[in-house]
């Protein structure tokens, strides 16, 4: 199978502004259909902007999409929003509602109903380890538990490609490891990961391919052993190549 018949995603000279401030400034990549790509890059990089774009939550300023070799348009689209489902940083949960009753809605806001949306919140609970809990608040929760709830939420409707903004952050190492498995076992079904994190050790283990993002920019793409040697540090691992090519001035914004 050719590279080009593998793509899922393209993203191509992505752009986008906050007013006079440029978030993402031309970024180009593309991911390939069954694989963990990792999108990396320090505060600020524009990593988040640009997965509001391609989720649907924001409309580019320039540059274009594709999915599956067609036109993206998730904004403007739901058909295309659909295609995609998102684990955003900040939790997407409602305390007061249960486990089952926040995925119910997620469900139901992408449109499923009846046995496809009770079999997809079966799954969904199964995912996140919480059959045991369904029908407790997710405000008793720990933050573990929720990281776990996030990604059911995110995957409900199946969709082709999963887009994870940091979806282990703050989690204890149980549920950093059950969130491991249950991405292991997605990718296993043929779904198709798009992985950003600030721990550059999860990237190493979960992401066959990255591209590392600053100011708004792709800096570099490709199998991480591949750009460590590109940049002449062969053998190096991938947080010495990120710091190398992003630097070592804080970033605190």
């Amino acid at each position: 199978m050719s590279e080009a018949a593998e793509e899922l995603l393209a993203v191509d000279a992505l752009e986008f502004r906050y007013g006079e401030r440029v978030a993402v400034a031309g970024a180009t990549f593309s991911i390939r259909r069954g694989e963990c790509f990792g999108l990396l890059g320090p505060n600020g990089a524009g990593k988040s902007t640009t997965i509001r774009c391609i989720a649907g939550l924001a409309p580019p300023h320039g540059g274009a999409l594709r999915f599956s070799g067609g036109p993206f348009f998730p904004f403007e689209r739901g058909d295309d929003r659909r295609r995609a489902g998102t684990v955003p940083q900040e939790l997407a949960l409602y305390g007061e509602l249960t486990a089952r009753e926040n995925l119910a809605f997620f469900g139901r806001m992408s449109g499923l109903a009846g046995a496809p949306l009770r079999d997809a919140i079966a799954r969904g609970l199964a995912l996140a380890g919480l059959a045991d809990r369904a029908d407790d608040r997710v405000k008793s929760f720990s933050g573990g538990m929720k990281r776990r709830l996030n990604l059911a939420a995110g995957d409900l409707h199946d969709p082709e490609l999963l887009l994870l903004d940091e979806p282990t952050a703050g989690v204890d190492p149980q549920s950093r490891n059950h969130l491991f498995e249950s991405l292991g076992a997605l990718k296993a079904a043929g779904k198709t990961l798009l992985y950003t994190t600030h721990y550059m050790e999860e990237a190493q283990r979960l992401c066959e391919r990255v591209a590392i993002m600053d100011d708004g920019r792709v800096l570099a793409v490709g199998k991480p052993a591949e750009l460590a040697t590109a940049a002449g540090l062969p053998g190096a691992d991938l947080e010495a190549l990120f710091l190398h090519l992003t630097g070592k001035r804080l970033r605190d914004a």
